[in-house]
């Protein structure tokens, strides 16, 4: 994994995601941040999660799994396809989003695997069949108190796969860490 992200650049990042989504939703278009701060430059793969400021409940959540953007312009995109490309949510609205919380998963490079080499909290996972694919980032598995099996199986459910699919020949297993942080880690 790359260099750890400093809590300076985490808190730019988080206000990257939200004043991203506050113009967007204000006035559409994307925003450009420059910087010339190597770390923000480095193009990784980004995921961004939004939840109910109250309840914590899911809101939205999209990222991507290789990386195709320096980190700065990765955050600013993803924190606008969270809000309004995830397909199980409506849209956000601009109302809605005092009441969010966003948090960031900055993720390593994907690594094949084996399913005996997971590690549950430690690593987030991809599974490719086919057409089909899915994945979790690592803090699922333990938010959801599940074991390797049921982690393994849940994922093949999120693929549109049958449980038990990530023990076939052409099923290929990723694994991958990540950094992840969020406002709620900055509110006093």
């Amino acid at each position: 994994m790359s260099t750890q992200i400093s809590v300076e650049f985490r808190l730019k990042l988080l206000r990257v995601a939200r004043q991203s989504l506050k113009n967007f939703l204000e006035y559409g278009g994307n925003t450009q941040f420059p910087t010339t701060i190597p770390v923000l430059l480095e193009k990784r793969a980004v995921f961004v999660t939004l939840r109910n400021r109250g309840n914590g409940d899911l809101r939205g959540c999209i990222g991507q799994s290789k990386p195709r953007y320096p980190l700065i312009e990765a955050v600013a995109k993803t924190a606008i396809s969270s809000a309004v490309d995830d397909t199980r949510f409506p849209s956000l609205t601009l109302d809605e989003l005092q009441d969010l919380l966003i948090e960031i998963n900055v993720l390593s490079p994907l690594v094949p695997s084996k399913p005996e080499d997971v590690k549950i909290g430690k690593h987030g996972l991809m599974i490719n069949k086919g057409s089909n694919g899915a994945l979790f980032l690592p803090e699922v598995a333990i938010s959801n108190g599940w074991n390797l099996h049921k982690f393994l199986d849940e994922l093949c459910r999120k693929a549109d796969l049958t449980e038990g699919s990530w023990h076939d020949r052409d099923a290929e297993l990723y694994v991958f860490e990540s950094e992840s942080w969020g406002e709620n880690e900055f509110l006093s």
